[in-house]
């Protein structure tokens, strides 16, 4: 998918932090990239958290996202624009929380997450079309999230 940034990306700070630190702003696979940005914010400030420290955060990021995408995608008047992916980054560290430590966990749960969010199975799709502005672009991420933490908590305690 192609993603045209707009300039306000990088002059508004709120834009900059809902394009995912600019990583949205990646000519194509906005959404992996934004991701991909995810990764090391997790490893430098969440994994070492502890499990209520750590359910604070996703919380608190989640509230937050919700302005910030609302903001940025009334702001382009283009609901849910591809380069938006502080979504992402909140449904990346949700799958992500009481995770084992190490990369074969970071990378799983990243591939996870990014199944769910890219083939949307029910109720995200439903979500998806449904539910708008902020909270709805926030939501569904939330949900691919909790799919890819019950997936990979599942993948813990029963494969590996």
């Amino acid at each position: 998918m192609a993603n045209s940034a707009p300039a306000s990306v990088w002059r508004n700070p709120i834009h900059f932090l809902a394009f995912g630190l600019g990583s949205g702003a990646a000519p194509k696979a906005p959404g992996t990239f934004g991701t991909l940005a995810a990764v090391p914010l997790f490893i430098w400030f969440l994994q070492d958290l502890t499990a209520t420290a750590y359910f604070i955060v996703l919380v608190v990021t989640s509230l937050v996202g919700i302005y910030l995408c609302g903001k940025t995608s009334k702001d382009m008047g283009v609901h849910d624009h591809a380069g938006i992916v502080w979504d992402e980054f909140v449904g990346f560290w949700i799958t992500m929380w009481l995770a084992p430590a190490g990369w074969f966990y970071i990378v799983l749960g990243f591939v996870l997450f990014r199944l769910f969010d890219i083939l949307k199975p029910w109720p995200i799709s439903w979500v998806d079309k449904n539910v708008h502005g902020g909270f709805g672009i926030m939501l569904d991420d939330v949900l691919a999230g909790i799919m890819s933490f019950v997936v990979l908590q599942a993948l813990v305690e029963f494969v590996f």
